[in-house]
């Protein structure tokens, strides 16, 4: 760590994220003490350009969302750490932020941020904040769960958490081939986390799941604000959730 950047550590879970990480590292590795990127087995050059940029580059084979970000946490130096994912990227204003908060002692263990969609082929942030989880925390305080789905930080009991007003960027579209790999792969994992704690698939779900997600993405996230991209979002959003309603039928009629 040098006197210009905060005692932080930056965590990254990558693979195949040629094409996105580097925007990702460019946007906090002037003022933090170190990136560490866990990258689980990229064929596309993800792990060069990482380290081209400065990152430390771990290899670790993939066990699920919450146990990389633990395995993450793990190789960092500091007791605070950042996490984000490589298709995000820090905005001006939330790092002035943090530096600014820094300067004395933060206040607070764990940091909600608002992070914001990036409309595919623009440059427009929706409007709306589909999470707000805790990112940035002391590991002495909080670590990520050990879920394979469900990557949250897990903040201990009287740990003091606090809101930051700046936001980050969310590309989470790279192409639409890419989104419908990654929502089978999501979804599948959705399902068997859903079966193993019981839940039961609901034939009233699957009949209305689409249409009342559709409604809720179009609607009530605002994405009739984006225009044709914000109706294929929401069309996006509607279709994740029937998947992963079907697979959990599918799941309990082959057990």
């Amino acid at each position: 760590m040098t006197d210009t950047t905060l005692p932080i550590s930056v965590t990254i879970i990558a693979q195949d994220e040629a094409d996105r990480i580097g925007m990702a590292i460019e946007s906090v590795r002037n003022w933090v003490d170190e990136v560490v990127v866990v990258d689980s087995g990229s064929t596309d050059g993800t792990q060069e350009i990482a380290a081209s940029l400065g990152a430390r580059v771990v290899h670790h084979d993939w066990p699920g969302y919450g146990l990389q970000k633990r395995f993450a946490e793990d190789q960092a130096r500091n007791d605070w750490i950042f996490n984000i994912d490589a298709d995000e990227r820090i905005l001006p204003e939330l790092q002035a932020e943090i530096v600014a908060m820094f300067t004395q002692a933060p206040d607070a263990d764990g940091y909600f941020i608002a992070i914001h969609d990036r409309l595919y082929c623009t440059d427009r942030l929706s409007a709306y904040t589909p999470y707000k989880p805790v990112r940035l925390y002391r590991k002495s305080k909080g670590r990520y769960s050990t879920s394979p789905v469900h990557d949250r930080v897990q903040m201990e009991a009287g740990a003091k958490t606090a809101a930051l007003k700046g936001r980050m960027a969310h590309d989470s579209l790279k192409s639409f081939h890419h989104r419908i790999e990654k929502m089978n792969e999501y979804t599948e994992a959705q399902a068997k986390d859903l079966l193993a704690r019981g839940r039961k698939p609901s034939t009233f779900r699957i009949l209305t799941e689409f249409w009342t997600a559709f409604i809720v993405g179009y609607f009530f996230r605002g994405y009739w604000r984006g225009g044709l991209m914000g109706y294929i979002y929401a069309v996006n959003f509607a279709y994740s959730r029937f998947l992963r309603q079907i697979k959990l039928y599918e799941s309990e009629r082959k057990k």
